[in-house]
């Protein structure tokens, strides 16, 4: 499968949610949730010497996303709200 044919695949899956626009990131603060289950993940991965760096990842955006307020870090708390039901903090 090609790399567009996987997007338009997703892009379905994900029921037209896509990329939030700039109006709907106005009131969304640039603070990304942590609800624990990356955390303990990454700790088993390395308490089992397992590499897990994708997750890890993922992670570590969410410690960068609470330094300062960033418009990458406002569409990862909106996409991560509109897929998994994550809280977002407002300003």
């Amino acid at each position: 499968m090609e790399p567009r044919q996987r997007g338009a695949l997703l892009a379905e899956r994900a029921g037209g949610a896509g990329v939030p626009r700039d109006d709907q990131l106005a009131a969304v603060r640039g603070y990304v949730e942590d609800s624990g289950e990356g955390r303990w993940t990454v700790e088993e991965a390395m308490h089992l010497d397992v590499p897990a760096p994708v997750i890890t990842l993922s992670l570590l955006a969410r410690f960068r996303s609470r330094q300062e307020e960033s418009f990458g870090a406002k569409v990862i708390a909106r996409a991560r709200h509109e897929f998994g039901g994550h809280a977002v903090q407002t300003k």
